[in-house]
């Protein structure tokens, strides 16, 4: 009897270590060739400038961790964060604000650091319009037909959706156009009546744009929008960096023929989370690399790129930081399903 006590704890002894050293060469494995770790960026530009521009980042960051990295650019936000939610121990995620607040909500991602854009740590919803549409106030927006990139999309459709509601704005036909470059072409086109999109301020050479300056600091009756030597778009000697910039190659035009009607109130940069059950230790290796790779001459390549996500550098955030997206969920009852569509 007492042999067989002794081979039954024996057993289970056994077992437990085994269990044990299981769950630690699977922690020890991420990373590897076989389990890479998955970054994750949400459609909001084109996808092939988003792959291209991932892979650069993503081999900056194995040269300096050893880490193998894999991009994924899903169709949605909403795949996004699920594909997030489905890999909790090896996924980080370049997501907007609302897309990180039902993450968060959903499976407890959780947030690392956030965008700056040159020196901004936040950015604006702004609504477009043709430039001669006879749309001139926010209230005229009511029954137009309305252009958005994706229902996850914070600046593109939250926000708006938040404003539109608080004002008793309702739109008419409703576009999903499927990322901010398309709604720019939607509205540029005629295609639909006005859109939202990402805003970011324009570079105003000798007088830094200001919270509370006009959307848009220049006069077209004297200087013509154009492309420079360099392939970015100026009027005058403003450069452009809001949606309208990202469809300039095959719009030149673009600035002569949308207008922005105004801007939202500010909204909280975009996150860099991880997945809920990602290593401490390899979120510090990952962070420290991605801060010294923000200060190469590759991070314009990639992340850095206007025609990527046009992030200057990232800092650090909490996530209380979000709180106001939150609370914007709250005062209107929306739901993840109201967001993504169940």
């Amino acid at each position: 009897m007492q042999n067989r006590r002794t081979i039954v704890l024996l057993l289970v002894i056994v077992t437990a270590l085994l269990a044990f050293n299981i769950a630690a060469a699977q922690s020890g494995d991420i990373g590897s060739e076989s389990n890479p770790i998955q970054v994750y960026f949400v459609p909001s530009v084109e996808a092939q400038t988003i792959t291209t521009g991932g892979e650069v980042m993503a081999e900056a960051l194995k040269a300096a961790t050893g880490l193998n990295f894999e991009v994924f650019v899903p169709t949605s936000y909403a795949a996004t964060v699920e594909a997030m939610c489905a890999s909790p121990g090896n996924s980080m995620g370049f997501i907007p604000a609302a897309g990180y607040v039902i993450a968060n909500n959903r499976c407890g991602v959780q947030v690392e650091a956030a965008a700056v854009r040159r020196g901004w740590n936040v950015y604006w919803a702004a609504y477009i319009v043709r430039r001669d549409s006879p749309i001139y106030t926010f209230g005229d927006l009511a029954g137009k037909s309305w252009a958005y990139p994706d229902a996850g999309s914070t600046s593109g459709f939250i926000v708006p959706s938040v404003e539109l509601q608080a004002a008793g704005i309702e739109p008419g036909e409703r576009v999903e156009a499927g990322g901010h470059n398309q709604v720019v072409q939607a509205v540029y086109s005629g295609e639909a009546e006005f859109g939202t999109t990402f805003y970011s301020p324009p570079v105003v050479p000798g007088a830094p744009w200001r919270i509370g300056d006009l959307a848009e600091p220049y006069d077209l009756t004297v200087d013509e929008s154009r492309i420079a030597e360099d392939g970015n778009l100026f009027v005058g000697d403003i450069r452009i960096l809001d949606a309208r910039a990202n469809i300039r190659e095959t719009a030149p035009d673009v600035v002569d023929q949308v207008r922005i009607l105004r801007l939202s109130a500010p909204i909280p940069n975009d996150t860099l989370s991880f997945g809920p059950e990602f290593p401490v230790e390899l979120k510090a290796q990952i962070m420290d690399a991605l801060y010294a790779f923000a200060q190469t001459e590759a991070w314009g390549q990639s992340i850095g790129s206007e025609d990527f996500y046009g992030w200057s550098g990232l800092a650090p955030i909490t996530n209380a930081a979000y709180d106001p997206v939150r609370l914007q969920f709250q005062i209107l009852g929306l739901t993840e399903e109201d967001i993504f569509g169940g």
